[in-house]
């Protein structure tokens, strides 16, 4: 094979998907292809049509038209087209023109028939229908969540499938010994209580355990005959049966109990137990909530949160989804918030008046990634009296900032937090606020906004904050204006695709030819389906669910938003990716991904995610700012 040959070889075994080849087709390949130059202007191809043929642009630039002249698209080097490569529009009216000198590598479609029938993975990424075009990102996006299960265990198991009978019950009126006899028969310990006579639709009041058979009937010298009310847990917390094994960890260990009842559509399905869940071979996120729990000293919380970066890497190894981990390390987040919201009220007293902390952002979302700066406000009860309760709140929300803060949560540079007075206020005035906000959408307004409607209850009275949630979304029913300048706003964020599908990257300083994939990939889909959500006034905050909301309102369809969830799983995976081998190379996270970095494959994925966002952002515009 002689040097351009072997050249060309080169340059296709490192270009998907001519990369998926045998070695003995790729090395076939290179005498198959002809190159072709084409002068600026000129049509390609001279002879025949474009489908003839398969062009792997090399050098220079090509714009598709329709026979009208109507452009579709805009190619640069190492893109393809011709042959069954899919474009906008008929393909049988197409028409490429060079648009400055250009270099292809042109390929028979026979010859590519014939490798195409030999290997399915390169017929696949050829095929044009609908079909298998909206599944290839998904089949991409699987290979990132093959995982180890008995690795990934508690992260990604549901509760149900931990459950190994069903529940065991006694009614109310039952005796301490009747309870005891069945907890021995079936050989469990504990039992649910429920109340007589046994209804379709039970309810379910207490729990007993074989800990309260020893604390509460021994030690207090209580008869066997008595009433298993007199010794009964009531209302005890309870998990979905669709939650994961470690938000059963999380609540067991916020609350101290070893057993906790699963429900499913409100009736008891099962119990799970601490040892269930040492039994299902446990990841350290558990064990880190656990810890959180236990400790008492701001200090000893800021070692357990130290892990999280290492725990960043054994998640992504065990091949863990964006979405999964950013779940998982928000569920840190929010034990070590509530842990010091704890520690804040044994040391201050039981608060004055009724409040809620509420976190903003993408821990609201449940997508925080790693440690990264805190937003929180705190709703408080209409009684409250600014001059006999501001000192209290103040002090509190400096304790939980200040921890968190020590914990690598730091102070949010916009000051969006609750040791601001201002983010610190009565349900009231957080309802004038909104309706200042969503009134006159100023570009101040719009950027509160954006940070404001993702917000979730962390703990005190969730009542407080589902009142201002309804309230707020009321305002916004039917108001198209906002949802317009919401639109606008959302815009501003762009994903990093130049006009010739390349790449738009920084120039210069510290993070020369690299792009932000959060801001200009992840946040561009967060803003787009706010606005979606927003629109049909959803107490949805998780991106993904918002984007299942969009799909079962038919506000888009199936496929686009089968694409748009793929891209942003894409997209999310190589940032935790890159976020994890800079962990283990000793270096500071951040979010600046460079393309040289990624192989041919993740690159045109990516391109294509982008893509999609781009398209979803058109939509949007076209549906809001008309």
């Amino acid at each position: 094979m002689n040097i351009e040959l072997l050249e060309i070889r080169s340059f296709l075994a490192n270009y998907h998907p001519f990369s998926l080849l045998s070695e003995k087709t790729l090395s076939d390949l290179p005498e198959k292809i002809e190159i072709r130059h084409f002068l600026r202007g000129s049509e390609i191809p001279d002879t025949g049509t474009l489908f003839d043929h398969l062009y792997l642009i090399r050098t220079g630039k090509v714009e598709l038209n329709t026979a009208d002249g109507e452009l579709q698209a805009r190619l640069g080097e190492n893109d393809v087209f011709g042959y069954r490569s899919s474009h906008v529009g008929s393909r049988d009216k197409l028409k490429a023109f060079a648009m400055e000198d250009t270099l292809v590598y042109q390929l028979r479609a026979a010859d590519i028939n014939r490798i195409c029938d030999q290997n399915a993975q390169l017929n696949s990424f050829f095929e044009t229908s609908d079909e298998v075009q909206s599944r290839r990102q998904r089949e991409a996006r699987s290979l990132f969540s093959q995982s180890d299960h008995t690795q990934l265990s508690l992260m990604l198991t549901p509760v149900r499938e931990l459950l190994r009978r069903n529940p065991f019950k006694v009614p109310v009126t039952a005796t301490i010994q009747e309870a005891a006899r069945v907890m021995n028969q079936k050989r469990v310990s504990s039992i649910l209580i429920y109340h007589e006579p046994e209804r379709r639709e039970q309810k379910l009041i207490g729990i007993v355990t074989d800990r309260d058979l020893r604390n509460r009937v021994i030690a207090k010298g209580l008869g066997l005959n008595d009433r298993v009310s007199e010794i009964m847990t009531k209302s005890p917390a309870t998990i979905n049966s669709s939650d994961f094994a470690f938000k059963a960890q999380l609540q067991m260990a916020r609350y101290n109990v070893h057993h906790m009842p699963v429900m499913a559509n409100n009736r008891p399905a099962g119990m799970i137990t601490t040892t269930d869940l040492t039994r299902q071979h446990t990841c350290s996120t558990v064990y880190i909530i656990g810890d959180i729990y236990k400790h008492t000293d701001i200090d000893r919380i800021k070692e357990v949160t130290a892990k999280i970066p290492e725990l960043l890497v054994n998640l992504v190894a065990s091949g863990a989804t964006a979405m999964s981990v950013g779940q998982l390390i928000t569920s840190i987040t929010d034990a070590v918030t509530t842990r010091l919201l704890q520690l804040a009220e044994k040391k201050l007293g039981p608060a004055p008046v009724a409040y809620a902390w509420v976190a903003a952002g993408s821990q609201a979302r449940e997508e925080q990634i790693a440690k990264t700066d805190q937003d929180n406000i705190l709703v408080l009860a209409d009684d409250y009296i600014p001059k006999e309760h501001s000192k209290y709140f103040s002090l509190l929300a400096r304790h939980v900032c200040d921890g968190l803060n020590a914990c690598g949560y730091t102070y949010c540079p916009g000051d969006m937090m609750a040791t601001n007075y201002d983010w610190r206020q009565p349900l009231k005035v957080w309802k004038k606020n909104f309706n200042q906000w969503i009134d006159r959408p100023d570009p101040e307004a719009l950027m509160l906004t954006s940070v404001f409607f993702d917000l979730r209850c962390i703990y005190g009275n969730r009542s407080l904050f589902q009142d201002l949630r309804d309230y707020v979304l009321s305002k916004i029913r039917g108001n198209r204006i906002f949802l317009a300048h919401m639109t606008r706003n959302a815009l501003s964020h762009q994903p990093p695709l130049g006009f010739f599908r390349n790449f738009v990257l920084i120039k210069g300083g510290e993070h020369d030819h690299t792009f932000d994939v959060k801001l200009n990939g992840i946040v561009p889909i967060v803003d787009l389906v706010r606005v979606y959500a927003l629109a049909q006034c959803s107490n949805a905050i998780n991106t993904l669910d918002r984007i299942d909301l969009m799909e079962n309102s038919k506000a888009i369809s199936n496929d686009s938003a089968g694409d748009l969830h793929d891209a942003l799983e894409f997209i999310g995976n190589l940032r935790i990716q890159h976020q994890a081998s800079q962990v283990k190379a000793g270096k500071e996270m951040d979010n600046y991904v460079s393309p040289d970095s990624l192989s041919h494959s993740d690159r045109n994925l990516l391109k294509e995610s982008f893509l999609v966002i781009r398209n979803m952002q058109s939509v949007m515009k076209y549906r809001y700012q008309r």
